[in-house]
């Protein structure tokens, strides 16, 4: 039986993210000039801090009066969903389907901080089933 894939097997290797100062509309400025749908919020030493995604930022849109004035850091989910690249492709499939979610960070523990080396999403999957 052939060894079972890991995360770092399906992985992109780049991690695009912003400030936690970042405005709001420059983070979805990045998102659509790379067309992506999510931005690691990193610290000024590498570490993971959140995330924003292209549905938060449709909710703010709802919210017309004040969005405009806030940054990143008042709008990122804290908590963010994450692997590491030797965690197996199986456990890291049953995270995004148990959080309905549409990606992972991928990243190295340094301690109690998370240091993202990577991102793993649902094109991703689907792209190497397509083969």
């Amino acid at each position: 039986m052939p060894n079972e894939p890991l995360v770092r097997d399906l992985m992109r290797p780049n991690v695009i993210g912003c400030a936690r100062d970042t405005p709001i509309p420059e983070v979805a400025r990045r998102m659509t000039e790379l067309d992506i749908s999510a931005l690691a919020v990193i610290d000024s030493e590498g570490y993971l801090e959140g995330l924003i995604s292209r549905t938060d930022l449709v909710t703010l849109r709802a919210h017309e009066e004040y969005w405009h004035g806030l940054r990143a850091e008042h709008v990122m989910v804290k908590n963010v969903l994450a692997v590491t690249p030797d965690t197996l492709l199986t456990d890291a499939l049953k995270i995004l389907l148990t959080h309905k979610v549409h990606r992972l960070f991928v990243v190295e523990r340094i301690g109690e901080r998370l240091k993202p080396v990577g991102v793993l999403s649902i094109t991703d999957i689907v792209r190497d089933m397509a083969g």
